[in-house]
Order: C-alpha cells, then sequence, then structure tokens
C-alpha cells in the first residue's frame, strides 16, 4: 500500500467519526494555543519592562532611601539638601544633573471631568531629561517656575486623553486637591508596560507639590544623570561619597541609601521575566500532554470499533505494517491538524493585549509547539496502532 493509499484510509477512518475526531483535535489545537500565546505573554511582559527600564537611559541613576544595617537609630531620610549637595559638588565631573523627586497621587478635575492621575511627581526641570521624559506639545516647566512655586504642571498622555479628550490641554487649568496647576506640556508617549501607565502622570515643580500635597520634609528619590553611560560607576562612587557626608557614615556597610543603575535593575528584571516565563511555558506544556492523552483514548476506542474490519482486512493479506501505517497515520494526522489549527489560533490571539499586556511571539516557540504536538501524536498514538496491528485475524473477527 502506497503513502498516499494509507493517507486516504487515514482520512477516511477520521471523517466517519466527524464528532470524535473534531474534538481530539480541539483538545490538540488549546494545548499548541497555549503554549505560544503563555510564552508571548511572557516574552512581551519581558519586552515592556525592559524598555521602560531603558526608556530612563543608561546614564540614570536612582537613589532610594534604605534602612541602615545595624545602625541603633533610625535610617536618615533623602532630602533636597542632600540633592543640592549633589548638584553643587565641584569635584563631580562624572555626575551631569541631579532632581530630588517626591511622589503622590490626586483626583485630577477640568470642568466636569474628574480623573484619579496614576502618579503626581514633584521635581526640578533636570528631571525630565535624566528620566528620559519629551515633551510632544508645549514646553517644559522652568527653574524660574521652581524657584517662585508657580502652579504649572506638564502632563502624561494618558491622563491628556483621560481629562482633555481631543481639546488642546497646553494653557488649560487643572485642579489637583483644591490647588490650580495650568498645563504646559504633554509628554511623548511612552506606553503601558502591563503593571502600570508612565503616561498617566502630572509633572510639577517641586515646592509647589510639596505645599500642596507632601509637606516638606524628605523626597522619595533623587534621580542623577551620569555624564555618560562609562561614568556611571565614577558617579556611584561620588553619589556615595557624598552622601555618607550628608548622613554624618562612617561605615559604607550600613549606608542608608540605596544607589539604583539601570543595567543592575534590567538584569534583575530579566531574570525574573524568564522565570515567569519558563512557568508560564511549563503549565502550557500541560495542556499538550492532555490532548495527547486525548489521542490515545480516541485511537483506543477506534481501535475497539473497528477490530472486525481490522480482522478482515488481515484475513484478505493485509500485513501487520499496513495496519500499523494506517492506524498511526490517523493519530498523526488529528495531531498535525489540531497542531496547525492552534498555531493560527495563537497567532491571531497574540494581537490582542492579555491582562494589560501585548504579547510577543517567539517564532522557535511556534515551531517547537507544532513538531512536538506532532511528536506526541506518533508517541501517544503508537499504541492503538501496535495493539490494532497485533491483532489475530481470527480473534478480530470474532469480536462483537
Amino acid at each position: 500500500m502506497t503513502a498516499w493509499q494509507m493517507l486516504r484510509f487515514a482520512v477516511g477512518g477520521l471523517v466517519a467519526n466527524k464528532v470524535r475526531s473534531a474534538l481530539t483535535m480541539l483538545g490538540v489545537l488549546i494545548g499548541v494555543a497555549s503554549v505560544i500565546l503563555l510564552l508571548a505573554v511572557g516574552n512581551g511582559s519581558s519586552v515592556a519592562v525592559k524598555n521602560s527600564i531603558t526608556s530612563l537611559g543608561t546614564n540614570s541613576l536612582t537613589v532610594s532611601s534604605t534602612s541602615a544595617r545595624g545602625a541603633a537609630t533610625a535610617a536618615k531620610k533623602l532630602t533636597v539638601d542632600d540633592a543640592r549637595a549633589l548638584a553643587s559638588a565641584t569635584d563631580t565631573p562624572a555626575i551631569k544633573s541631579v532632581a530630588p523627586v517626591v511622589t503622590t497621587s490626586g483626583t485630577a478635575l477640568y470642568g466636569d471631568v474628574s480623573y484619579q492621575v496614576g502618579s503626581i511627581v514633584g521635581t526640578y526641570p533636570a528631571y525630565f531629561e535624566t528620566a528620559n521624559q519629551k515633551v510632544a506639545h508645549g514646553e517644559y516647566f522652568t527653574a524660574d517656575d521652581v524657584l517662585n512655586s508657580r502652579k504649572v504642571a506638564v502632563i502624561g498622555s494618558t491622563t491628556a486623553k483621560q481629562l482633555f479628550d481631543t481639546e488642546d490641554p497646553v494653557g488649560r487649568r487643572i485642579t489637583i486637591g483644591g490647588t490650580p496647576f495650568t498645563v504646559t506640556g504633554v509628554l511623548q508617549a511612552k506606553g503601558s508596560t502591563g503593571f502600570n501607565d508612565p503616561d498617566d502622570v502630572v509633572i510639577a515643580p517641586l515646592p509647589t507639590v510639596q505645599n500642596a500635597f507632601t509637606g516638606f520634609g524628605s523626597v522619595n528619590q533623587i534621580l542623577v544623570q551620569a555624564a555618560s553611560a562609562e561614568t556611571t560607576t565614577e558617579a556611584q562612587a561620588d553619589i556615595t561619597r557624598i552622601l555618607m557626608g550628608t548622613h554624618a557614615l562612617k561605615d559604607a556597610s550600613k549606608l542608608d541609601f540605596r544607589i539604583s543603575n539601570q543595567a543592575s535593575l534590567l538584569t534583575a528584571r530579566e531574570s525574573t521575566t524568564k522565570t515567569f516565563t519558563v512557568l508560564l511555558g511549563a503549565v502550557a506544556a500541560i495542556s499538550l500532554l492532555v490532548g495527547g492523552i486525548g489521542i490515545t483514548n480516541i485511537m483506543l476506542v477506534t481501535v475497539t470499533e473497528r477490530t472486525k474490519e481490522i480482522g478482515i482486512r488481515k484475513a484478505l493479506g493485509a500485513p501487520r505494517s499496513v495496519i500499523l501505517g494506517q492506524f498511526l497515520a490517523e493519530s498523526t494526522l488529528l495531531s498535525v491538524v489540531g497542531a496547525g489549527l492552534g498555531v493560527l489560533a495563537g497567532l491571531v490571539g497574540s494581537h490582542f493585549r492579555i491582562v494589560g499586556i501585548q504579547p510577543v511571539v517567539i517564532p522557535e516557540s511556534v515551531l517547537g509547539a507544532f513538531a512536538i504536538a506532532v511528536a506526541i501524536g506518533l508517541f501517544f498514538g503508537s499504541y492503538p496502532a501496535n495493539r490494532a496491528a497485533a491483532l489475530r485475524p481470527i480473534d478480530a473477527l470474532r469480536h462483537e
């Protein structure tokens, strides 16, 4: 029997049991689509986090407060004076700019529109360059605005859309917590990471935000821009030296602040997201295994139903290899068609956001899922096929 004839017999066998065959292929389809989509979600999450971190620039450093290890007294918080000490130091060529940052949240009002802003940031103009925040329309606030505590603000694209829709925000006045702010500019969109929206923000002069919301105490963090990506290590050493002086620290092992650079953040986040992706892939692989078990069950039922047919064919001289090949062809055809439809479903599904994340398909996952599904069809179909091929003609013909 030729391969073409064997394929025709296999197709005929599957068509004869349309519902059963469709349900089996559906199991394979779900398994393959799950593998592609879940790995795409994990990869999409990794890409989003990477883009979010690298968007700050490779020469950006973040200083934040932490508990002093082994200290008997409470750790000193970061203050505006710390930022001034960093900015005014004359022996720090590796430090280009410094921006203290306070953050809070609040509800913005414009006319009849009320919107809960994701983040309200109080800072200096240097923040925009350090955090790689570019204005798409309008302009930044200035150092003079900071000195005079003017009630002006630059808003993110999401905030602008929610408050103003298609109206031009520049020059308009919004109210946050009873304080009016005049919008001077709208930032370029960065895009959501899936966990937070960097475009949902209102950025205003530091004294204005402190006076209206946070008070004139500590700051949440200090952003420092190194002169270049190559001088970030030198800048980090300068920051440590200066802040140890302002915080009266003698022991470098008992610092009450932490300095993070984008490279270290990126390495840590990539390690986390890789683990996340592997876990998602493992969960999805279970679906493929279930699909393979489904193929085994269906083929065993098929062999049982067609026992007399097998007996007749063997009595007419059909060799063991022909019977084995036919049932293997049927199980393989089930997995190939199901896997093909699963690939199609996975690729179509990847065009939609899932839990706030835009999936990014890994080409290897498509080929791998398809190949594994076909291999599973062969593996799980081999037992029923061998069982059918091993039947003695006389026993098969007596089967009721």
